[in-house]
């Protein structure tokens, strides 16, 4: 059993490892805190999407920008569209499944919000459905996805789609980015505060 749990943590230690030399993955995730911050600076918000355990991901950054990641400091708006039952039962309800994400975005997204996609598989119908209400709609749309990306999807201003055919891979390193742009946008934002508390 222990060398069966040693073998994940070396998986996932690898994955790790590779994503940290990689610039490019590396360059796409300050992209992605950059057009954070942007809309969280003019006003805007981040609203986040998921199924599954990619929901608890989403109410998980939400949970981490609207609170706080590691420090005391101004909250900052995000949404987890994942999270109102009587909302998403009655656009399930009334329009189907494919539609709960999309509904909401168009309910609630204005120009210049962010809207991220958690998709391991690239291939979830509401969050596909959702991204492109969004880009239809001015937002920014960020996915997260698997190594395949969205085979059948939207274009998108960012991918971070992880190269590992894994599920349970594709989910940690989903963890990790969504911590390192929170750790990135939490800092600026402190950064800001004592900028604006400064005599």
């Amino acid at each position: 059993m222990q060398e069966g749990i040693a073998a994940e943590l070396q998986a996932a230690s690898r994955l790790f490892g590779q994503l940290a030399e990689d610039a490019e993955f590396l360059g796409e995730v300050e992209a992605v805190a950059r057009r954070w911050l942007a809309s969280l600076d003019a006003g805007g918000q981040i609203l986040l999407a998921g199924n599954g355990g990619s929901a608890a991901d989403a109410q998980h950054i939400a949970a981490e920008i609207v609170c706080r990641y590691r420090v005391v400091r101004p909250g900052a708006a995000a949404v987890a569209l994942t999270t109102d039952t009587s909302v998403l039962t009655a656009i399930a309800n009334d329009f189907g499944y494919e539609h709960v994400f999309a509904r909401q975005v168009e309910a609630l997204g204005r120009p210049g919000d962010v809207l991220v996609g958690f998709t391991t598989s690239g291939e979830s119908p509401n969050v596909l459905r959702a991204l492109e209400t969004a880009g239809r709609r001015g937002l920014t749309t960020v996915a997260l996805t698997g190594a395949r990306g969205l085979p059948a999807g939207p274009a998108v201003d960012h991918l971070l789609a992880v190269p590992d055919p894994a599920t349970a891979r594709v989910q940690e390193v989903h963890g990790l980015i969504g911590h390192l742009l929170c750790a990135v946008v939490e800092d600026a934002l402190v950064a800001r505060a004592q900028g604006d508390a400064a005599p």
